[in-house]
């Protein structure tokens, strides 16, 4: 990056921080959020930048003197080698982002091959995330869900929000979990100790904090009916849960977990415009050929992004060929190491792109 673009990113920056000082600016929470992401970004940035200048700065100031004072041209070597990996950490902060980084994330988890063993599988999948959110201080809230008949999960879907204005949000974290996810383990309805093989699905996609897919209200068919709870059971006298259908798509969606129905039915829409903001941004990228990895539609076994092999405790990650042998703290929510495998080889991949 030239050094227009550099003082550009410096004056941008200068504004934030002004911005960010006006009162006013944080009457309007959503807008002192965004800027307050922004800046977030942009602080390591400049860090470097000033960095990399006080370094190049230190150098020719240590290079005039050595041809005085001799001593100086050892501090001008250890200074030179410092120099290209505070170059290199520039140019990785400055490989373009993930524009939804940011983002909060709207979570489906859906049990497919393998009957009630898939689903209490499902079931065990929503109690990770649910657990990992619980570590990082995150609000984790299930908006609508299909029990099974042995207490797992047909389907379940959630929200998962971060509570700061960090630059790295909940999306930076959990965009590579979207996929099928393998489980090996003899299950609880089998009597003969035979080890299966099942799977469940997970899709996630950025939850938009302001409307960004349009929605005709003609485009909707919306019914509501009464909340139930596990095994069919009324858990609500009035008809407040709610089902949007967006006819030109086929989408539906449903939530009974709020208390009103028009609050389910608000709460429906936003998941929709997620799920219509995601199906824009995979034909857009379809379109252009874009390397973004694609989330796995269909819960076949065969294309497994991720294996929980019970008998071993192991876990492998198909994609970036990570394997680790503490199944049971991952599921307990420990997912630390494996998203940071994903997230390593995912900035590798930007890096060497970059440098084609």
């Amino acid at each position: 990056m030239d050094s227009s673009s550099l003082r550009g990113l410096r004056d941008e920056y200068a504004e934030l921080e002004k911005q960010l000082a006006d009162p006013a600016v944080h009457a309007d929470q959503n807008r002192a959020r965004k800027l307050g992401r922004r800046y977030a970004e942009l602080s390591p940035v400049i860090k470097a930048i000033g960095e990399l200048d006080t370094a190049r700065d230190d150098l020719a100031a240590a290079q005039e003197l050595a041809h005085e004072d001799s001593a100086f041209a050892a501090e001008a070597q250890e200074i030179a080698a410092r120099i290209p990996a505070l170059e290199s950490r520039l140019t990785e902060l400055l490989l373009p982002r993930d524009p939804y980084d940011g983002s909060d994330v709207v979570m489906e988890i859906k049990s497919g091959e393998g009957g009630e063993e898939s689903a209490l599988f499902a079931g065990d999948l929503l109690r990770m995330y649910l657990r990992y959110a619980e570590r990082h201080g995150w609000k984790a809230e299930v908006l609508d869900s299909v029990d099974s008949d042995l207490g797992g999960y047909k389907d379940v879907t959630l929200s998962l929000k971060s509570k700061g204005s960090d630059a790295d949000g909940v999306w930076s974290r959990l965009k590579f979990e979207g996929g099928v996810h393998r489980v090996q383990r003899v299950p609880a309805t089998e009597s003969q100790g035979r080890i299966h093989t099942s799977a469940a699905g997970v899709l996630i996609y950025p939850e938009p904090e302001e409307v960004e897919v349009e929605i005709d209200p003609n485009d909707l068919r919306i019914d509501v009916f009464r909340s139930s709870g596990p095994g069919g059971q009324s858990v609500n006298t009035t008809d407040s849960a709610v089902r949007v259908t967006h006819l030109p798509t086929g989408i539906v969606v449903s939530c009974q977990n709020e208390k009103s129905q028009i609050q389910n039915r608000a709460r429906a829409i936003q998941v929709l415009q997620a799920r219509l903001q995601a199906l824009a941004e995979e034909e857009a990228a379809s379109k252009a050929a874009d390397a973004r990895r694609s989330q796995v539609r269909t819960v076949d076994r065969s294309e497994r992004v991720r294996t929980y092999n019970f008998p071993e405790n192991r876990i492998s990650d198909h994609r970036v060929n990570y394997k680790a042998y503490n199944l049971d703290q991952v599921l307990d929510g420990e997912l630390g190491a494996v998203l940071d495998a994903l997230a390593t080889a995912d900035r590798e991949e930007r890096l060497a792109a970059a440098g084609s």
